[in-house]
């Protein structure tokens, strides 16, 4: 059976090119939302960490209704360090719109995605968004786009795919480049004419592969995925068997069903071939399961998800200020919450250590593990985590570690300081393309190599640059990079900061902490321009004397600290520091807390 009457799609790009937005458009188009009701901007970011940071995390449905046709939209996430979230997303969909930007044209988390929806045999929609931008380059991107589908080796229909010019912004789209369309009805009639119907056997033994998880508090953990045989209904007995583990299934029911119906999961007694629906009542139901009828016990094949490149070792906070801030603070909370984790994001790897205290926890990138650590520390977790370590891998006795595509859009007077510190980085560079006073480098660099690059990025080119990257693949190892050129400034001793302590360390480098802040031995309250540490007493006050000028303490003026991200103190700490994270803090300290004890382990290592 074919179902004309339903259309299902993912919507790919590489991040920041405007996917949310033109979902917001398609939503309102489709009459979604009354007339008078009020939306918020990019509806589908409903996380606080996606809002703050105008990015998408975690892939999401949506469905809207045009000419008595339903079309379910999957918004997937657009930053490299997410890919895992999109291949596994890419499965429950028969064709993508592929959004690029109109101004910087394919970038690499655009080649990434494209690659995984081609090898599935999808059928792409080419959308060239942006093109209301003053500097929109619609021609040269067009080009750009079909030069990318020969090099990926698209097939004949992937190559005559569609491609149309939006603007998600004002929510408009025409077929010609030069065209401005009057409102989106050009995209859903291309989505009804070129992406295929989902087909199936409706009567069949059903079978459906859980692709993605949700939890809720009242009817525990909810399985996404799209019926690919028969018809599921509620209370319905079923099996859950897993490809990568075939002895392993155990039996079931069906005790909520959920279609889903705009931004609402709108319950129901049954679906069929090709709907995307949720379903709750599996107790330890997990991503890459396939739930089928008790009769036919067949595991779907799911999608291998590509290996974590980088890992940090999370460890119970054991500074002296631990215990002040959090909720959740022993390893006891630590483990269940990581591996907690691990059912909703198979991208990421929990490991024990010998030590109960500490875990090691790989994942796709920093940005990757930053959102983790930022989304535990809200919850009210307290914990430490060391700085980042590529993960390498053995190979016919050679060392690989994992290679990153770096590609930079700068001004033309930063090219020279980008192409110095890459090759201090051991980056190749691959192309190089002049345009309008910028210049698109595209680099082959190691992981590691980009560790802590991201701030140096920003101030060789003022602000005005622009990179990303995606994984590459394995190489051979490309021999020692330098680590940070610059040193740590410590607290000697525990106490408050005050200003006469500050003004006299400021002297020494630039501080990361204000007067007033409480402050421990061995905790890293500024940076060093020399390659060492300095120890510097901010807690130090002014002696008294009998004698004192008037208003001579008012001459002490401080410099305005630089206050560190959650992401910056991972790109500054060294593998002899790490980061207390706490609901209320994120301080930087060293491993060995105590100055005389520090010495030791340094000489002891030099010998």
């Amino acid at each position: 059976m074919i179902r004309n009457d339903l259309r299902n799609i993912a919507i790919i790009a590489h991040v920041d090119h405007g996917k949310t937005t033109l979902v917001d458009q398609m939503l309102k188009q489709s009459g979604t939302f009354r007339d008078n009701q009020s939306v918020q901007d990019r509806v589908m970011d409903n996380g606080d960490l996606e809002r703050e940071r105008g990015i998408t995390i975690l892939a999401k449905n949506t469905a809207i209704n045009y000419k008595g046709t339903k079309i379910n939209i999957i918004d997937t996430p657009g930053h490299a360090d997410f890919g895992g979230e999109v291949e596994r997303i890419l499965k429950m969909v028969d064709g993508v719109i592929l959004l690029v930007d109109s101004f910087e044209g394919p970038m690499p988390q655009t080649r990434f995605v494209l690659s995984k929806a081609l090898s599935l045999g999808h059928k792409v929609i080419i959308v060239v968004n942006k093109t209301d931008r003053p500097d929109a380059r619609n021609e040269e991107v067009t080009e750009e786009v079909y030069d990318l589908l020969f090099d990926l080796d698209a097939n004949e229909e992937q190559l005559e795919s569609k491609i149309l010019y939006c603007s998600g912004k004002e929510g408009t789209a025409s077929r010609e480049p030069g065209v401005k369309g009057e409102n989106l009805d050009v995209l859903f009639d291309t989505i009804l004419e070129e992406i295929p119907a989902p087909e199936g056997d409706p009567e069949g033994p059903a079978q459906m592969l859980i692709s993605s998880i949700d939890y809720n508090d009242f009817v525990g953990r909810i399985g996404i995925g799209r019926i690919t045989r028969g018809t599921l209904k509620v209370n319905d007995p079923v099996i859950v068997c897993d490809y990568h583990n075939p002895d392993v299934s155990y039996r079931s029911k069906i005790v909520t069903l959920y279609q889903i119906e705009g931004l609402q999961r709108v319950q129901a007694q049954s679906a069929t071939v090709g709907d995307i629906v949720c379903i709750s009542g599996i107790e330890n139901l997990s991503i890459g399961e396939t739930i089928c009828s008790p009769d036919t016990p067949e595991p779907l094949e799911f999608v291998k998800i590509s290996a974590p490149t980088v890992e940090m070792t999370f460890s119970v906070n054991n500074s002296p200020f631990a215990g002040k801030e959090g909720k959740f603070l022993t390893s006891r909370h630590l483990r269940d919450r990581l591996f907690k984790e691990t059912l909703k994001d198979v991208s990421l790897h929990v490991y024990e250590t010998e030590s109960t205290e500490s875990f090691r926890v790989a994942g796709r990138g920093e940005m990757h593990l930053s959102i983790l650590i930022e989304t535990m520390r809200r919850e009210g977790y307290e914990f430490q985590v060391s700085t980042p370590q590529v993960l390498f891998q053995q190979q016919d006795g050679k060392t690989l570690e994992p290679m990153e595509q770096l590609v930079v859009d700068v001004p033309d007077f930063a090219t020279g300081s980008v192409m110095e510190k890459m090759g201090i980085r051991k980056g190749t560079l691959v192309s190089m393309n002049p345009f309008n006073g910028r210049t698109k480098l595209e680099f082959i660099v190691p992981a590691r190599g980009l560790f802590g690059y991201r701030n140096e990025f920003l101030t060789d080119t003022k602000g005005e640059g622009i990179m990303s990257s995606v994984f590459y693949g394995y190489e051979p190892f490309k021999g020692d990079i330098p680590k940070r050129a610059t040193g740590s400034l410590i607290a000697f001793e525990t106490g408050t900061a005050v200003t006469y302590g500050l003004y006299n360390a400021q002297e020494r480098g630039t501080l990361f902490i204000g007067a007033g802040v409480e402050v421990y031995e061995g905790m890293i309250v500024g940076q060093s321009p020399k390659d060492e540490d300095i120890v510097v007493n901010v807690c130090k006050k002014k002696h008294m004397t009998n004698t004192r000028a008037s208003g001579s303490d008012d001459a002490l003026r401080l410099i305005p600290p630089k206050v560190m991200s959650l992401e910056q103190a991972i790109e500054f700490i060294t593998d002899d520091e790490l980061i207390e994270v706490t609901p209320k803090s994120i301080r930087m300290r060293k491993r060995i807390l105590d100055k005389s004890e520090r010495m030791k382990a340094w000489s002891k290592n030099r010998g």
